[in-house]
């Protein structure tokens, strides 16, 4: 089934065109992720898709029979609603049932009762309502009285991005999920969990994300926009980049021939008359096409620097038995390290955990309850954190980059210019020379970051980096960073990120305790699902070597016979078959009191019971299966 069909689409804002003549089609079932530059139109793209702005030319035919749903940054909503009266805010059938099944339990009316019940049948509002918890479970969002006025930034966007996907479920009709960076502001667990949703097969996605992990989990198919035109990859992001790069070589050799002609033409011009033939007029046509592909501007961010970073002392930075408390929340418990020069640390934990404060309490923000702090003296923070960038209205770009010096210092007395530093971090001429307050979001959190980076810190410490960065941009940082010689700590959800840059992980594993780990995150998780494997089996001890040297060292007749079990394996095996039927009972009982469960806290503590006695089945199911084989 298609769901939208675009041709020639071409939108501009002024001067500047976003893009033009592109041709797209979605199928029922694509999943498709958008990689582009800020301010190169994908926002613009999405508007025309929702039919809120329109294209120049070109036409885009949506089906009628889908219904196209929006995560957005900007999130609209009344702060003194309720998160339960913000997520029942939805028209559909279901939703009305479920919010009249929940008037009826306080009711006497009989028939009104009644048909609530019929109504929840009938649009299976059951299971929609089951749905529901399972989302705002997964997402850790248990108070639904808080108003939404009193949530921060990220709760705001856990709680909108949980009414999304209630609201594709509601409807029951074919759906085009249209998701803006949906990953920000969520924890590793909260990422991986919507990455088995969206895996679904019913879902249709156009996704844009910078979280490269995300995407090649979820999506198999790429749309690059860059230079007015849109390029459709199939296959995984490194697929793209495969493609991207022929496509780009293939560029640069068309241009080496056009410039190889112009010359030649250039000289046979220079030669003739001003009075021209109809065929001299031919060839002075094609010399003006050839001129344009000649002076293509193929300047791109892979610029290898060798950096003239301020001098780093002996002394870097320690902390020294840190404790950190929120009320009966303990955040840091006697914690301790010394980062080392050019050392990478990503620091990593859920949300809340106390990452951000560490960083405060690093800075000099904020004060530990306990412990000492000891800073060298040499050391110059640059901090990239949430917060937005500070400018005049009407100030420039290249102007605001002058302000904190003309040149920006390479190794060997050499300097790249502000203009320079500012086209490596993909600004061109003309957005150098545009007002601040005329850049797109992205455009200004990119700006903000250069604006750090150009101080020459040389301890960088990077709350969030990726979250409103585009995927070119996090190339050129990353670059930036693999050749930085200063101290660095990163906190990011950012799991490709991450693996890129760091070499040491501090991991916040609850109640105080940080875990210092050398590796990357995916090698801390690693080590981790192991840990957690041997700590699950635990209670499943292997028999005493002496008893399989037993065994092993019996007569070649009796070796090719099966052996008997043990005694403590007989015991074994005749508490698990007691156990077994117990277990299923229970986990029975647990999945019908979440069917039937209205409170959000309760249904979080069941789900987590419900995860442990699974677990604890499926250990004694594998085992009594391997008692088995020996009998």
């Amino acid at each position: 089934m298609n769901y939208v069909s675009a041709e020639n689409l071409t939108k501009s804002y002024g001067i500047k065109v976003l893009f033009e003549n592109i041709t797209f089609h979605i199928n029922e079932g694509d999943k498709i992720a958008i990689v582009a530059k800020n301010g190169s139109g994908k926002s613009t793209l999405l508007k025309i898709l929702m039919g809120k702005e329109i294209a120049d030319s070109g036409t885009a035919i949506i089906n009628k029979d889908i219904q196209v749903v929006l995560f957005d940054q900007e999130i609209d909503y009344d702060p003194k609603l309720s998160i339960e009266e913000f997520m029942m805010a939805l028209d559909s059938k279901p939703i009305l049932a479920l919010k009249n099944y929940h008037k009826s339990l306080h009711s006497t009316d009989n028939d009104f009762i009644e048909k609530a019940l019929a109504d929840m049948e009938a649009h299976k509002a059951w299971d929609l309502e089951n749905e529901m918890k399972q989302i705002l479970s997964q997402l850790k969002i248990t108070d639904l009285d808080a108003k939404m006025g009193t949530l921060s930034g990220g709760q705001i966007k856990r709680v909108a991005l949980a009414k999304l996907l209630t609201e594709t479920r509601a409807e029951h009709r074919h759906t085009l999920l249209i998701m803006d960076e949906p990953t920000n502001h969520l924890d590793v667990d909260m990422v991986e969990w919507l990455e088995n949703y969206l895996n679904k097969a019913k879902i249709t996605l156009l996704l844009v994300t910078h979280d490269r992990y995300f995407l090649d989990s979820v999506c198999d198919i790429i749309w690059e926009m860059e230079d007015r035109n849109l390029y459709v990859h199939n296959g995984s992001y490194a697929t793209y980049l495969e493609n991207k790069m022929i496509r780009e070589e293939n560029l640069n050799a068309t241009i080496d021939k056009a410039n190889n002609l112009y010359r030649k033409e250039l000289e046979w011009m220079r030669r003739q008359p001003k009075a021209r033939t109809t065929k001299s007029k031919s060839r002075i046509d094609a010399f003006y096409e050839t001129e344009k592909v000649a002076k293509t501007d193929t300047r791109k961010d892979g610029l290898e620097l060798d950096f003239e970073m301020k001098r780093l002392g002996n002394k870097i930075l320690e902390l020294k038995h840190i404790d950190k408390s929120f009320g009966a929340k303990v955040l840091l418990k006697d914690f301790s390290y010394q980062f080392q020069r050019g050392e990478k640390v990503g620091i990593i934990g859920k949300n809340g955990a106390g990452k951000s404060t560490l960083l405060n309490i690093i800075q000099g923000l904020e004060k530990a309850d306990k412990g000492e702090i000891e800073t060298g003296e040499t050391i110059s923070f640059g901090y990239f954190a949430q917060k937005g960038l500070t400018y005049k209205e009407d100030e420039r770009v290249i102007d605001f980059i002058k302000e904190i010096a003309e040149f920006y210092p390479l190794a060997n007395g050499r300097s790249l210019s502000a203009s320079q530093f500012l086209r490596l971090f993909l600004f061109d001429d003309q957005t150098q020379y545009s007002p601040i307050s005329k850049l797109s979001g992205g455009e200004k959190r990119r700006l903000h970051l250069m604006y750090i980076l150009y101080q020459n810190p040389n301890f960088l410490i990077f709350d969030e980096p990726t979250n409103d960065l585009d995927l070119p941009t996090l190339t050129v940082l990353e670059n930036f960073l693999q050749q930085f010689q200063g101290s660095l700590i990163i906190v990011s959800h950012d799991r490709y990120f991450m693996d890129r840059i760091v070499d040491h992980v501090l991991a916040f594993e609850g109640d105080g305790k940080i875990r210092n780990f050398v590796g990357n995150f995916s090698e801390y998780r690693e080590a981790r699902s192991r840990e957690e494997a041997l700590e699950k089996n635990s209670s499943v001890k292997p028999e005493p070597a002496k008893e399989v040297a037993a065994v092993t060292e019996t007569t070649p007749a009796a070796a090719s016979k099966k052996r008997k079990l043990t005694f403590k394996e007989q015991k074994e095996l005749e508490t698990i078959e007691k156990e077994m039927p117990e277990l299923e009972d229970q986990r029975s009982k647990i999945l019908d009191q979440l069917n039937n469960e209205a409170d959000y806290e309760k249904i979080a503590k069941l789900s987590s019971e419900l995860e442990t006695v699974s677990e604890k089945l499926e250990n004694h199911e594998m085992r009594w299966l391997e008692l088995q084989e020996i009998l």
